[in-house]
C-alpha cells in the first residue's frame, strides 16, 4: 500500500520521540531509533535467517515483527530491523537495533507502536557485520476502531502435525486474500517418530519429527519449533500475512489441563517444568502481546465491524476433562448417576473466573456489528445417541489394539446408523407407528467429546450469560473437522453460531473410525440429522476456514486439500454457508 503522508510528518505524530518500540516481557530491548535514519547496505545477501520472518497480534497502530538468526556459536549477535511501506524500502518509516543470544535461543521479537493504522507494510531484518539479510515480510495494522469498514476476511486454521502430511493449506492460505491468519492452535506436536500422526508417506516425504524422541525439555521444545518454522509452506504463510493465535494442548503435550496431561507420565518429571519450558519456547516463537507468558486471552478490533476475543480454554483454568471409562464398572455397565452428578458440577471449570468476567466485561461494553470467540475446542451441542457413541469408543478401541476395527464392529455400527437414521426420518415425518422404544434410542445421548465444551456444561452456560443478545460467531478447531452448529443455551435458545476448521495436517475422524468413501459421506449425512444442533460436517478431509464478515452476515467458506501427501496438491473450496440472520 502507498503510503499518502510524509515520512518526516509521521515521525513527529507518532511515538518515535518518546521512545517508540515498546517493549513487552518477552520482546527484546530494542535502542532508540534516531534521525536520521541509517541506510541499509545496498550489497544484502539472503542467509542465516533460516526461519524466515513472521508478524504477530497487529493492531490499529502496532505490530510484532518477529526471525530468528542462526548463530554460529553462543554470544550475543547485533541485528538491526526496518519497516517500509514499500518493498523496496525507500519509504522507511522505522528501523532499530537488537540483540539477541541462546538465552532465547536467538529469536527476535520487536513490538513496534506509533503506526498509522489500516495500512500495509514490509520488513526485513539484517545483519550489518556480515551483510546478511532475511527475506522481506508483508504485514498491516487493522482499522482504527472508530473506522466504518465494509468487510474482514481471516482464515481460521488448526492442528498442523509435521508427521501426518505436507503444510499445503498453509501455502494456500498465504495466497489466498484473508487480512489476517487466525490459528487455534495445536501449532506443533509432541510426540516422537513414529508415534501419533505417523504414516505410509512419514519417511518418503521426509517429515520425521524431530528430535526422534517425545518432546519435554526446553531444548527440545525449541528443536521442534525450529524444524517446524523451516518448513517451506508455513514459513511462506508467516511472510505474506500477520498471525493472531493461541495455544492448544500440544505446544505442551496432549490433553493438557491445568495441573496435569494425558500425554504426561511421572518418569518425564514434574509437569510444571515440562509446561513452564513449552510455554517458554511457545514465547521465544509465537510473541503474543499479552504482557504475560501464561495468559493469552486478549482482544483485537477491525474498526466498527469487529471484535474478536482469543481465549484459553486450555491451559490456565480447565479442570481436568471427564472420561468414560471411569464410569463403567467391571461387568459393563454405565453410572450414569455418577456421571451426571459430576458432568453438572458447577465448580468445573474451562474458562475460569477470571477469564471469564474478562470476556463478559469487553463484549458488554462492545459497539461493533460482530462479536467473535477464537478459541479451540467445539461449543455446540454434540449429542449423540449413546449406542452409537459406544460402537465408536469399541472400533477405536480395536484400531488401538489390532490395527483396524473387526468386521462385525463394523457392521454393527452401520446397522445403528442405519436405523437411528431410520426412525429420526420418521419423527420428522410425524409418523405415527414410531414406537416409545425407538424415540428411546434417539433420546439416550451423550456427549461426543468431553474435551470440548460438552464436558463442560455449566461453564458454557455461564458464558452464554454473557452474550446480551449481540451478534456472536465462535470459532473452533481441535477436532481435526469440520463444521457449523448453532450455539443454543440450556432452554434452546439460540445465543449464536460456530464455523470450526479442519485441520491443516492432522488425521480426522476418517483414520478413527476406519472408515472411507461412502460409507464416511452416509456417516456425515447421518451426524448432521441425528445432532440437532448441527448443520454441516466434513470428517474427512484436510483444510482452513475463511471467514468474511459484512455489516449483513457472515459467510463460511471451507477450503480442502486433494491431498497432503503429494506436493502440489489443489486446494479447493468445496462448501460456503451464509448466515445473516443469527437468531
Amino acid at each position: 500500500m502507498k503510503s499518502n503522508f510524509s515520512r518526516r510528518s509521521f515521525l513527529k505524530n507518532s511515538l518515535l520521540f518518546s521512545g517508540g518500540v515498546l517493549l513487552a516481557p518477552n520482546f527484546i530491548s530494542c535502542s532508540k531509533d534516531d534521525e536520521p535514519i541509517n541506510q541499509a547496505p545496498t550489497d544484502l545477501k539472503l542467509s542465516n535467517f533460516n526461519e524466515g520472518v513472521a508478524s504477530f497480534d497487529p493492531t490499529a497502530t502496532s505490530i510484532i515483527l518477529w526471525t530468528r538468526y542462526a548463530a554460529s556459536k553462543n554470544g550475543s549477535v547485533n541485528l538491526s530491523w526496518e519497516i517500509s511501506t514499500d518493498a523496496k524500502f525507500s519509504q522507511v518509516l522505522r528501523q532499530g537495533k537488537v540483540v539477541t543470544d541462546e538465552s532465547r535461543d536467538f529469536t527476535i521479537a520487536v513490538d513496534v507502536q506509533g503506526l498509522p493504522s489500516n495500512k500495509a507494510f514490509y520488513y526485513r531484518f539484517y545483519n550489518v557485520a556480515t551483510k546478511e539479510v532475511s527475506v522481506i515480510g508483508e504485514t498491516i495494522t487493522l482499522p482504527s476502531i472508530s473506522d466504518t469498514i465494509s468487510q474482514v476476511k481471516m482464515a481460521v486454521c488448526s492442528c498442523a502435525n509435521f508427521a501426518a502430511g505436507l503444510f499445503t493449506v498453509y501455502e494456500a492460505m498465504a495466497k489466498s486474500d484473508v487480512d489476517v491468519i487466525v490459528h487455534l492452535g495445536d501449532y506443533i506436536y509432541e510426540y516422537g517418530a513414529g508415534e501419533y500422526g505417523t504414516n505410509a508417506y512419514t519417511a518418503s516425504l521426509g517429515r520425521t519429527h524431530v528430535p526422534a524422541n517425545e518432546i519435554v525439555t526446553l531444548e527440545d521444545y525449541r528443536a521442534r519449533y525450529k524444524q517446524y518454522r523451516r518448513d517451506e509452506k508455513l514459513k511462506l504463510a508467516h511472510q505474506k500475512k500477520p498471525f493472531i493465535a493461541v495455544w492448544d494442548d500440544h505446544e505442551i503435550t496432549n490433553d493438557t489441563y491445568k495441573d496435569g496431561a494425558e500425554n504426561h507420565q511421572p518418569k518425564e518429571g514434574d509437569f510444571s517444568v515440562r509446561k513452564l519450558a513449552a510455554l517458554k519456547a511457545y514465547s521465544e516463537y509465537i510473541p503474543l502481546k499479552t504482557g504475560n507468558d501464561s495468559r493469552i486471552y486478549r482482544d483485537f478490533h477491525f474498526g466498527n465491524l469487529l471484535s474478536l476475543y482469543m481465549l484459553d480454554t486450555r491451559v490456565i483454568a480447565r479442570d481436568k476433562q471427564l472420561e468414560y471409562a471411569t464410569y463403567f464398572s467391571s461387568n459393563g455397565s454405565f453410572n450414569a448417576t455418577a456421571f451426571q452428578a459430576d458432568l453438572l458440577n458447577p465448580n468445573r471449570q474451562l474458562l475460569g473466573s477470571e477469564q471469564m468476567s474478562w470476556l463478559g466485561s469487553k463484549i458488554a461494553s462492545s459497539t461493533s456489528t460482530w462479536q467473535v470467540l477464537g478459541q479451540q475446542v467445539l461449543m455446540t451441542k454434540m449429542m449423540l445417541p449413546s449406542e452409537l457413541l459406544l460402537l465408536m469408543a469399541q472400533i477405536n478401541g480395536e484400531i488401538d489394539a489390532l490395527g483396524s476395527a473387526q468386521p462385525a464392529t463394523l457392521q454393527a455400527f452401520q446397522t445403528s446408523v442405519s436405523g437411528l437414521v431410520t426412525i429420526k426420518s420418521r419423527i420428522l415425518a410425524n409418523d405415527p407407528t414410531v414406537t416409545a422404544a425407538d424415540k428411546l434410542r434417539l433420546s439416550t445421548v451423550l456427549p461426543y467429546n468431553l474435551d470440548a465444551w460438552d464436558g463442560y456444561p455449566i461453564e458454557r452456560e455461564k458464558l452464554y450469560a454473557l452474550l446480551n443478545g449481540k451478534k456472536v460467531v465462535t470459532l473452533a478447531g481441535d477436532t481435526h473437522n469440520a463444521w457449523q452448529g448453532e450455539l443454543k443455551s440450556s432452554s434452546n435458545k439460540v445465543v449464536g453460531i460456530e464455523i470450526a476448521t479442519s485441520s491443516v495436517s492432522s488425521p480426522g475422524l476418517e483414520t478413527y473410525l476406519g472408515i472411507g468413501g461412502t460409507q464416511l459421506v452416509q456417516f456425515e449425512q447421518a451426524l448432521n440429522l441425528l445432532i440437532d444442533d448441527l448443520e454441516y460436517s466434513n470428517l474427512s478431509k484436510r483444510g482452513y476456514l475463511k471467514a468474511t464478515f459484512s455489516a449483513t452476515d457472515v459467510k463460511a467458506e471451507w477450503f480442502f486439500a486433494t491431498t497432503v501427501f503429494e506436493a502440489g496438491a489443489a486446494v479447493n473450496l468445496e462448501k460456503t454457508l451464509l448466515r445473516a440472520n443469527i437468531f
